[in-house]
């Protein structure tokens, strides 16, 4: 589409909006008829610690999402010379798990308690004993009960509880539901009658019924919906939310709001079986699409779905990039000392592909990126790490390697659990964020911790906020019996199968090494977190 067609398009009403709550970063993106981005916006946030819990206030919430649209609308302007007033489809999609609970006057009971907070891990062992399945801290059902074992005051008082994408979605539409794919982090689902797991839901109201609570766990959990399904319309309330200045009109069509795992899947094309995606950034965390149940019961694998409610195994690390990062802007620094005026993509550049020209075992080195806790190997809190011998060869290259070796270190771990243990078949993986955007070595480094291919599409940088416009443009779009996977290989990806790149056998052994040695040392992270608080 050219662009009168596409300012014909906007002013038709027929365009897509797709927001993403990241975060760092809210997100939104525009869509044309092709699934093409056609204009985006975005606003940057930081989450914040009070009284020890990291939140984001509702001002937070509205502020944010209300400038980043603000933001989309102006590159519109800029690049078609029109207004948005009239959308077919939106979709809302934020990061997965925590805690909102509201009363009756739907009104904010305790500040929400974000995906990263670690403050849940009594409640969650209980609950996994309970259900015979892996709760994670940071799912909203540890929440729930952490606060009820704790005595707190307002969990009477609860009459909805939800996740930041139902709760946006709740105040756009008036529609108290949620996708599939950000129920099962609320609560486990069942992937056969796609919704909560019944016999759970019963053995949590059993354990609870002491406390005379005036609810029923039922009775405070959004309906859920799987992809495809209408999930309400923009309210004229919504849309002043949306859009103080008045200028968009109520009647867009919603699909179900989905967690930013089941958007990275759609953005990725990997909600088929034996596909799997890996989203690395800040965190890091794997998606395998499952065939069968695990045999057994893993803390370190979150059982979740896809949109449709595939069963989904997911490895989620809290620490990548960061130690990256760090380590980046100290040479900024020494360049900046030096004379040089340093330019941050070019140190990237250099840094990763750096570490392809490394030793495969990184020359002996060793490396622990933990900024934060890390559950995979049983860390509360974190300490970055560089270690190595006399003998080690420290050179620059295999010193980046072992930075990037280290940032998908526990990711293996966790994933190994699967691949090995379980024998899940994976038969490619794709790729997206920022670890992936040198081209090849992002792939490198991933197929060998997996031994898997790993594809990069062209398309993959957009991110979840593109996903979650394709899913809102699967509801309006799709026919009848048309899966989502369908739907995504022929109308939205084609022929676009991206760029693959199959692990190298000396690779896979140099990291095998290493991982060997990175389990030797925990011993050397444990050390450093006691004696460096």
């Amino acid at each position: 589409m050219d662009t009168v067609e596409t300012k014909n398009f906007i002013e038709s009403g027929q365009a897509i909006l797709g927001i993403e709550f990241g975060s760092t970063r809210i997100k939104a993106v525009l869509i044309n008829r092709n699934h093409i981005p056609i204009a985006s916006g975005a606003h940057d946030w930081e989450n914040r610690l009070e009284n020890g819990i990291w939140t984001y206030t509702l001002d937070d919430i509205w502020s944010g999402v209300q400038k980043c649209y603000a933001d989309m609308c102006d590159d519109v302007y800029k690049k078609y010379g029109t207004k948005v007033e009239n959308l077919s489809a939106i979709g809302i999609s934020a990061m997965m798990h925590g805690y909102m609970a509201f009363d009756k006057n739907d009104e904010l009971l305790v500040p929400f308690r974000t995906w990263r907070n670690t403050i849940t891990a009594d409640a969650a062992s209980r609950l996994t004993e309970l259900f015979n399945f892996n709760i994670p801290q940071r799912w909203s059902i540890a929440h729930l009960y952490r606060a009820i074992l704790n005595g707190e005051e307002h969990v009477n008082s609860i009459n909805y509880l939800t996740t930041l994408a139902g709760y946006v979605h709740f105040v756009l539409t008036g529609e108290r539901v949620i996708g599939i794919g950000d129920a099962s982090g609320i609560f486990p689902v069942n992937s056969e009658t796609k919704d909560y797991n019944s016999d759970m839901i019963n053995s949590f109201d059993k354990v609870i019924s002491e406390y005379n609570f005036s609810w029923k766990l039922s009775d405070i959990l959004p309906k859920v919906l799987v992809a495809g399904e209408e999930a309400g319309v923009l309210t004229e309330k919504g849309a002043g939310m949306l859009d103080p200045t008045g200028a968009l009109k109520p009647g867009a069509r919603f699909c179900p709001p989905e967690g930013d795992a089941g958007t990275g899947m759609t953005a990725t094309n990997s909600v088929a079986k034996r596909t799997g995606n890996v989203s690395a950034g800040t965190s890091v965390f794997a998606m395998v699409v499952l065939e069968k149940e695990l045999s057994k019961v893993y803390s370190e694998v979150d059982l979740v779905t896809t949109p449709s409610g595939e069963p989904v195994g997911m490895i989620h690390c809290n620490n990548c990039t960061s130690d990256i990062n760090a380590w980046v802007n100290m040479f900024k620094e020494f360049l900046t000392a030096m004379g040089f005026n340093a330019d941050m993509s070019m140190l990237y550049k250099t840094f990763f592909e750096a570490a392809l020209k490394g030793e495969p075992d990184c020359g002996g080195l060793l490396a622990y990126n933990y900024f934060s806790g890390e559950h995979i190997t049983g860390f509360e809190e974190g300490r970055p790490i560089l270690a190595r011998t006399p003998e080690s060869k420290f050179s620059f290259n295999n010193f980046a390697r072992v930075c990037l070796y280290s940032a998908l270190a526990t990711l293996k771990i966790g994933l190994d659990i699967m691949l090995n243990r379980e024998g899940v078949k994976l038969e490619k993986m794709l790729g997206h964020g920022g670890f992936f955007k040198t081209p090849e070595v992002g792939q490198r480094i991933m197929g060998a911790a997996i031994d898997v291919p790993v594809t990069v599409m062209s398309t993959a940088g957009e991110g979840g906020a593109w996903g979650i416009a394709l899913l809102a443009a699967y509801v309006i779009e799709r026919k009848d019996n048309e899966s989502l996977d369908m739907y995504l290989d022929e109308k939205v990806f084609g022929t676009d199968a991206g760029t693959t790149i199959e692990p190298r056998e000396e690779d896979v052994l140099g990291f095998n090494k290493f991982i060997d040695r990175y389990k030797k040392g925990i011993s050397i992270e444990k050390t450093a977190v006691e004696s460096l608080n």
